[in-house]
């Protein structure tokens, strides 16, 4: 009888400290079903994807701006599902006369967007001025079903005039410069969750694509130098001798070498003297490609070891117009961020074989490439440049649907910028959305994390985007440590690199690589409303010391950093995980062992969140 009682109290308690279930959406809930995910957080053994090969061939000229080119795409239907249609995103379309857009554009800028001269799948011609086109989406019908398992061939020509002002993460930069980004017809991603993406590009969310090889080659006016997505593979056709030399050896050197010095912008001897050079790229298994040009920009360029094991090396660029000051320093920005992803955080090498980030008009990342504008000091251009580059790994490496959440790729640039702009300078404290998510919290502008990002705009889609995420992530880390929260996060990376994860595939691969249910805390900080608020309810004095006891008068959980100034002047500093809160304990008492007269108590750090800070500090009378 005495055995009974003790098993049914053990019971009892596991049934106290059992961890929630995370409310999971029935669309979601179905690819349980389905088999295609799993609740471990790994695929399903039924998981598919689509892919495709793209062919490339576009004629860029500067002048005029004018796109002009072809796509041929092999696309493989790896679904169960015989597909009667294909969809396509026309991107460009976001500046085609009556689109909807999130933002206004100026009236230049609005004209007919893509100009679809042909279309034909496995050989059927379309006729295109009968296809049903609504912005940035067009349907297709198929006269023959793209059955499982079957290839179809997609040949397209198109032209559309890139944009000149109302830059929106691509168009002229200046006379003589261009970022050029979405710029071909694409098929949308069908996956196992919605089917077809269907959503419109308005210019706020950004983007979900398949992984994908591509194969561009990339015809420019004498004098221009393009850099793109993937390896440039006629460099030796392409840059003169002096200058393809100069790119080999930044491949294998660790010193900055400047591939186009000012000097050499100004003399015009960079690229074979044709009136046109056709530039080829090739990259495989990624999301998407882009190019930029320009026949004035420097170049710099150095390369480090990202991979210890194999002794892989990942190029880093900076190219830029040396009126920007600031960006002479970018370069060593770059490498240093590249060189913490590989051995700090995520801690995992960096996975392509270069990085360039372009002096441009925006802040936007892509695969291999980044567009930043030029910024008035060296800590903006240190938080933005590594930003945009950590987004290499979210969500390029990983797949992520930005369109609907985007807090799985934003979030983790957020983290990674917190931690590797301290890095690169000590000095730094950034403290980015921090402030405003506190400001905000629980207030029509606040809205749970994992509300779909295309329901969302202004401050709660930032707010749910970058600081919120960015800060759950940061005390799972804080809670688990960094070798645990190392090995979690890489379970995460290594089961889904190169798929699609959705927002539950990311619950249930950090729990299960930490070896911990967490959902206490996924669903307080990623799914419940509430403000994050602590208070010094009481410091007492005990016989050897001092007892302080913190309330948590909100309901988020976030960790307690305490400042203690003694009657001395010493000070000492007291931390506490977001573990204190698992319990669902609503204060804390924290012992403090001292001689020293207690003088101050301040509450509170950086990256911790107050709505109401104004009990946040004791003073001793």
């Amino acid at each position: 009888m005495r055995f009974f009682c003790l098993f049914l109290g053990f019971l009892w308690f596991r049934t106290a400290l059992a961890q929630p279930t995370l409310p999971v959406p029935r669309n979601l809930q179905a690819t349980y079903a389905k088999g295609t995910r799993s609740p471990t957080g790994q695929p399903g053994p039924n998981y598919w994807q689509n892919t495709a090969d793209y062919d490339l061939n576009v004629t860029f000229d500067p002048s005029t701006r004018r796109v002009a080119g072809t796509v041929e795409i092999r696309y493989l239907n790896n679904s169960p599902d015989s597909l009667s249609q294909l969809w396509f995103k026309l991107y460009p379309n976001l500046y085609q006369k009556g689109a909807p857009r999130s933002k206004s554009f100026a009236p230049e800028d609005i004209g007919d967007g893509i100009s679809l001269s042909a279309l034909s799948i496995n050989g059927e011609t379309f006729e295109v001025g009968k296809l049903a086109i609504e912005a940035t989406n067009m349907a297709v019908p198929l006269r023959r079903a793209i059955g499982t398992h079957q290839a179809a061939t997609i040949k397209a020509t198109y032209s559309y005039i890139l944009n000149k002002g109302s830059h929106q993460r691509t168009g002229e930069i200046e006379p003589g410069a261009d970022f050029v980004a979405y710029f071909f017809p694409r098929i949308a991603v069908y996956d196992d969750i919605d089917g077809w993406n269907k959503v419109p590009y308005t210019g706020d969310q950004e983007f979900y694509n398949d992984f994908c090889n591509f194969k561009a080659a990339i015809a420019v006016p004498k004098d221009f130098v393009v850099w793109a997505t993937g390896d440039l593979t006629n460099a030796d056709q392409v840059l003169t001798k002096k200058y393809a030399q100069r790119l080999r050896d930044a491949e294998q050197k660790d010193a900055v070498v400047s591939i186009i010095s000012p000097e050499d912008a100004k003399r015009r001897d960079i690229v074979a003297p044709n009136a046109q050079n056709t530039w080829r790229f090739e990259a495989k298994n990624v999301t998407d490609f882009v190019f930029a040009t320009a026949d004035h920009y420097v170049w710099q360029s150095t390369s480090l070891v990202v991979d210890p094991t194999t002794k892989r090396r990942t190029r880093v660029d900076a190219v830029y117009n040396t009126k920007h000051e600031d960006y002479k320093e970018v370069i060593n920005y770059s490498r240093k961020t590249v060189e913490a992803m590989s051995y700090t955080f995520p801690k995992w090498p960096f996975p392509y074989a270069h990085e360039t980030v372009f002096d441009g008009l925006d802040q936007m990342e892509y695969p291999m490439m980044v567009n930043d504008n030029p910024t008035p000091t060296s800590e903006d251009a240190i938080e933005l440049t590594d930003h945009e580059i950590f987004h290499t790994m979210f969500p390029f490496y990983m797949g992520i649907n930005e369109t609907k959440y985007g807090w799985m790729d934003e979030g983790w640039a957020t983290i990674g910028e917190w931690l590797i702009s301290s890095i690169i300078d000590p000095k730094l404290d950034d403290d980015y959305g921090v402030a405003r998510y506190a400001q905000y919290a629980a207030t029509e502008s606040d809205a749970p994390i994992v509300t779909l990002s295309t329901q969302e705009s202004g401050m709660s889609f930032f707010l749910n985007s970058y600081p919120k995420p960015g800060m759950g992530y940061l005390y799972v880390k804080d809670l688990l440590g960094d070798e645990l929260f190392t090995k979690a996060l890489h379970t995460y990376i290594r089961t889904w690199n190169g798929k699609h994860p959705m927002p539950y595939d990311f619950f249930n691969s950090m729990n299960a690589g930490a070896g911990r249910n967490l959902n206490w805390f996924w669903q307080r900080w990623f799914f419940d409303g509430g403000y994050p608020d602590l208070a010094i309810a009481t410091v007492t004095k005990t016989a050897t010391g001092y007892d302080l006891t913190i309330q948590a008068k909100g309901t988020k959980p976030v960790p307690v950093d305490l400042t203690l100034t003694f009657a001395d002047n010493t000070t000492q500093k007291i931390h506490r995980s977001i573990a204190v809160w698992e319990t669902g304990a609503t204060s804390i008492t924290i012992p403090v062992l001292t001689k020293q007269p207690l003088k101050r108590v301040t509450l509170g750090a950086t990256l911790v969140p107050d709505s109401y800070p104004a009990d946040n500090v004791w003073e001793g009378k």
